[in-house]
């Protein structure tokens, strides 16, 4: 399961900073009175930034593991939130997705890098969304755009924000900003009871 924290670095400083070394979970998520065996449980690997390193713990009598995403990262997908949001503005203001293509991910073939722009696009799009579900009083009238979202806030980076201001409702948020669990088809959202163990899956990022 994974929990924010709050933190005010950027990609680039957490790693070099080695910020997951200052990451802190009191008490058990599930047993806050403790006798649970709850512990710090090493760290775990994200291919991007290189060298990110995310906190982790582990409580035996629930068989859960907890991690502690700091703020610039991106839940659910390779690399931080400013960077998804660069790429997420970007196809906002481009005449299409196949024009933006042609200056992203040029180290694969145009179908691939329509699905990777795409994927980030609905992802966040998705994301804003249940934002105005949840925080109607604050954003009713702002569309699901970070273009109109950085107009109504009047702050950048967006997304790193907005997960500060939408805190409560993280685990009801989808990625890349909360940490809502996937959706199988046919099966109600039910919460993964295990990260696993090791770095994230080779190759390219998602």
């Amino acid at each position: 399961m994974q929990l924010r924290f709050e933190c005010h670095l950027t990609g680039a400083d957490y790693v070099t900073q080695q910020g997951w070394l200052s990451a802190t979970l009191p008490c058990c998520p599930l047993h806050p009175h403790g006798d649970c065996g709850f512990a710090r449980h090493g760290t775990y690997e994200r291919v991007s930034p290189p060298g990110t390193r995310v906190a982790r713990w582990y409580c035996p009598e629930g068989h859960r593991t907890f991690s502690l995403l700091p703020d610039c990262l991106a839940a659910r997908l390779s690399g931080t939130l400013s960077e998804v949001e660069a790429v997420v503005r970007a196809a906002e203001q481009a005449p299409s997705l196949e024009a933006l293509c042609k200056h992203q991910r040029l180290d694969i073939e145009l179908p691939g890098a329509l699905r990777w722009v795409r994927r980030r696009v609905q992802d966040v799009h998705g994301a804003l969304h249940r934002i105005k579900g949840v925080l109607g009083d604050t954003f009713a009238n702002v569309a699901p755009t970070l273009t109109a979202f950085a107009d109504h806030l009047e702050v950048e980076p967006v997304l790193v924000a907005l997960r500060g201001i939408a805190a409560a409702w993280l685990d009801v948020l989808p990625k890349p900003l909360g940490f809502a669990p996937r959706r199988r088809r046919g099966r109600s959202a039910l919460p993964r009871l295990q990260h696993r163990a090791g770095p994230d899956p080779p190759g390219c990022p998602a």
